[in-house]
């Protein structure tokens, strides 16, 4: 969890990379291009949460993943509610803790019960530093509320909060331009496979004092 002010010095390693730009050039195939189409089209509408459980979910999603403010944000909480309403499972879980979609339910309901014991407001309605500090709480173990039942705040944390949210934040299109990925490796595939090695279709980072000719180059990636 970081205080927003830190978004702001987070460095632009990709410089005037745009993922996107790959569209309707060689490096995607159509499926590619279908499932990305899927992503950005989902919009801030739960189907699987509750009207009051999906601001839960954005707040902690903010508080986990906090976005740069030069671009539309990500709708992460949407992504995680698209997982859960289309019942895509991870196939596992650790004993005492609920599939995939009452464990959410159960976990969402426990952190705003705990946020009402120590706060007397919902999760959604503190400031970001009781928030960050409920989450560290269950990141530790430290959260014990009966609404847990046998369900463990930290494997909620880890296996549902931290996984879900994360793996939903790096499925999206923004994500990936900021990481510098150019999306499924189909049908061009990556062939320099070296040490600091770069395909003609992949972005460059920009080093220091270097960053113009990364965005040179990303400019013309396709």
């Amino acid at each position: 969890m970081h205080d927003r002010p830190v978004h702001s010095r987070i460095p632009n390693r990709y410089p005037d990379y745009d993922v996107l730009a790959k569209r309707d050039g060689p490096s995607w195939n159509d499926k590619t291009r279908e499932v990305v189409a899927q992503r950005l089209a989902i919009t801030a509408r739960p189907l699987f949460f509750s009207a009051s459980e999906f601001p839960l979910v954005e707040a902690i999603a903010a508080r986990i993943v906090p976005q740069p403010a030069t671009r539309p944000a990500i709708p992460v909480a949407a992504l995680v509610d698209r997982k859960l309403h289309a019942g895509i499972s991870d196939g596992y879980r650790p004993a005492g803790m609920p599939r995939e979609r009452e464990a959410w339910r159960r976990g969402l309901r426990a952190l705003d019960v705990e946020a009402r014991h120590a706060h007397g407001q919902s999760f959604a309605s503190l400031a970001e530093a009781e928030q960050d500090q409920l989450l560290r709480r269950a990141e530790g173990g430290e959260l014990k509320a009966p609404d847990w039942g046998h369900m463990r705040c930290v494997d909620f944390f880890k296996r549902r909060l931290l996984r879900d949210i994360v793996m939903a934040y790096y499925s999206h299109p923004a994500a990936w331009s900021e990481v510098g990925w150019g999306g499924p490796a189909s049908p061009r595939g990556y062939v320099r496979l070296d040490d600091n090695a770069r395909d003609p279709w992949e972005a460059a980072e920009a080093t220091p004092g270097h960053e113009a000719e990364a965005a040179r180059i990303n400019r013309h990636v396709r």
